[in-house]
């Protein structure tokens, strides 16, 4: 027998005996006046009908949501069983970006992208838990931008480690005591976060980049006292370099003290206000951080967007001890110490722009071995498995004294 081919209006058919689309717009459109006039008791009727076969018909479609993601979860849990037999990781970051690509590229709306995206990276945080809870290291305490990267990236379905230093990070996931750290490692204001790379170059031999995360960030100015009361205030140095126009221009006179993470300067600064009420002084202790840890913490927002670039964002990289499979978008990340000979840097860059390898990025720090000696940190796009990659990465390695793949990822493509 011929399939019966089904056509657009019988795709959008009301179920039996439910009234059409049509039939609910008129229905609805009964309901509009003209400003300042009221409707009748009949018109009232007619409308208050109209939206309650609405809230029916999604109360259905609630009822078909949930079911199909259960049987989505059932299928979830066999791929757990296989993974686990296989001894395959359970996040797998091409397989990711893959769903993602691939659910965005359905939607016609008139959801946009974003919150598929954020429904989705729920569902698969959903799934996580049911093939093998991940434990997620970050630098702490909750309210920092890394705690925000990281459920924003895993959602809120795993369980979270906050550690104290981005040194941490790196021990714990080396370990084994969490399964992937998450670490800020670029900013687009204020350059490569000096306490990740020095952390590459101690542990690049047991922790490989796994992902890459883009954040947006906002900073406030957070504190329980008047503005004008301010005399102290507490974050992590990148920090006050992205907001450094503000700070100079707004608070000329306070004084700037480095903490180790945002959150942990929100913490201080209650603390500090704490002793100086108790003691009868005048409370001037205020925090740059997010918005989110003066909820956490108590503390108001006194001015809120306070970065000199509205567009300020942070790239973060989650570590593990796995490599990522390639997903056909990549990049990868090399530390390297050049030869101690004339024109070494541009003979190790010369290779990839010889092999038309593009480097999104480069920076530098001392290597801490020698004086006036540097490591530098280049991502190139590409991942190590392609044979353009690998034959440029030999070739490099042989104009410099140590070469170090980080990791080859995902490229991110959106900015949570």
């Amino acid at each position: 027998m011929a399939k019966k081919k089904t056509t657009r209006s019988s795709q959008n058919a009301s179920p039996k005996g439910a009234p059409s689309k049509k039939a609910l717009s008129k229905k609805v459109s009964a309901k509009r006046k003209p400003a300042g006039e009221v409707a009748t008791g009949k018109e009232s009727a007619v409308a208050s009908e109209a939206l309650a076969e609405l809230r029916k018909r999604i109360d259905r479609l609630d009822g078909r949501l949930v079911r199909l993601l259960n049987e989505r979860s059932e299928l979830v849990v066999e791929v757990g069983k296989v993974k686990r037999g296989e001894n395959t990781p359970i996040y797998a970051p091409h397989r990711e970006a893959a769903v993602l690509e691939r659910v965005l590229g359905i939607n016609q709306g008139p959801l946009p992208g974003r919150t598929i995206e954020a429904v989705y990276r729920e569902l698969m945080s959903g799934s996580f838990a049911l093939e093998r809870p991940l434990r997620i290291g970050f630098l702490g305490p909750m309210g920092s931008y890394s705690h925000l990267a990281a459920v924003k990236q895993f959602g809120s379905s795993v369980d979270y480690e906050d550690l104290h230093e981005i040194a941490g990070v790196f021990t714990e996931v080396r370990r084994g005591h969490v399964d992937y750290g998450l670490v800020p490692i670029e900013n687009s204001t204020g350059g490569g976060i000096v306490e990740t790379l020095d952390a590459f170059q101690q542990h690049h031999a047991d922790v490989r980049i796994y992902a890459e995360v883009q954040l947006a960030v906002h900073h406030a100015l957070l504190a329980n006292c008047p503005p004008k009361s301010v005399r102290r205030i507490h974050s992590k140095p990148e920090v006050f370099s992205q907001c450094r126009t503000w700070l100079a221009t707004q608070y000329p006179q306070a004084q700037l003290i480095a903490a180790a993470s945002s959150s942990r300067a929100s913490i201080t600064a209650v603390e500090e206000n704490e002793k100086a009420v108790s003691i009868g002084a005048e409370p001037g202790s205020a925090a740059v951080g997010s918005t989110l840890a003066g909820q956490l913490y108590g503390l108001n927002v006194l001015f809120e967007k306070i970065e000199d670039d509205p567009n300020n964002i942070t790239r973060f990289a989650v570590i593990s001890r796995q490599e990522a499979r390639p997903s056909g978008d990549d990049k990868t990340s090399i530390m390297f110490n050049t030869s101690d000979k004339p024109g070494a840097l541009v003979d190790v860059l010369a290779v990839f722009r010889d092999a038309g390898i593009n480097l999104s990025h480069i920076d530098k720090r001392p290597s801490g071995q020698s004086n006036w000696e540097y490591t530098f940190f280049i991502d190139a796009l590409g991942h190590r498995e392609d044979p353009g990659m690998a034959a440029a990465v030999a070739r490099a390695t042989a104009h410099c004294k140590n070469l170090h793949v980080l990791g080859s990822y995902p490229r991110s493509k959106r900015i949570l």
